[in-house]
């Protein structure tokens, strides 16, 4: 399934986001392109609090561990979000760590049964090109996909590439 970003669309900077499946996996895949360098997107990104910056306001998203955190492979961060009006705590590993080309956070604890996100940064056409897949299962079923986790799922990246190209602007 495919969702479309009116909002982001014929402008050439921001795919639609995927969301399929492989076997029990599900799978969403999402990308934009950012008129800035490899090295500045992702020191953004290895700012681990710039990460409430670029999630809606609706999920009460907060970084819990203290800064500045020590980004690289085996870094524990935890997080306070609220679903659907349920305040829950999730906490990530820093699994692989690549700088300037990707890396990726896995769930330890949290509302889903699995989460594993790789981030992706690579030059392309004089700025970056900013890669997601996350491959996450849940306790919903298909039923729980279908009118929540796929939705919300959509909701969320689609906020995130609007405001990356809020902070990361036309020069």
């Amino acid at each position: 399934m495919s969702v479309r970003n009116p909002t982001l669309e014929g402008k050439g900077i921001a795919q639609p986001i995927v969301l399929g499946r492989v076997g029990r996996v599900r799978v969403l895949k999402a990308s934009v392109w950012l008129p800035a360098s490899v090295d500045r997107v992702f020191e953004f990104f290895a700012d681990a609090h710039n990460l409430q910056s670029i999630t809606p306001e609706w999920l009460s998203f907060r970084v819990l561990t203290p800064g500045p955190i020590e980004m690289g492979e085996g870094t524990l961060i935890d997080y306070r979000i609220s679903l659907r009006g349920l305040p829950m705590r999730w906490r990530t590993r820093i699994s692989v760590w690549e700088p300037g080309v990707r890396f990726v956070d896995e769930q330890v604890r949290g509302p889903y049964r699995l989460w594993r996100h790789e981030h992706t940064f690579r030059a392309h056409e004089g700025g970056t090109m900013c890669g997601d897949r996350v491959e996450y299962a849940h306790l919903g079923g298909a039923i729980g996909e279908r009118l929540i986790v796929r939705r919300d799922l959509a909701r969320i990246f689609e906020h995130r590439q609007r405001r990356m190209l809020e902070l990361f602007p036309p020069m």
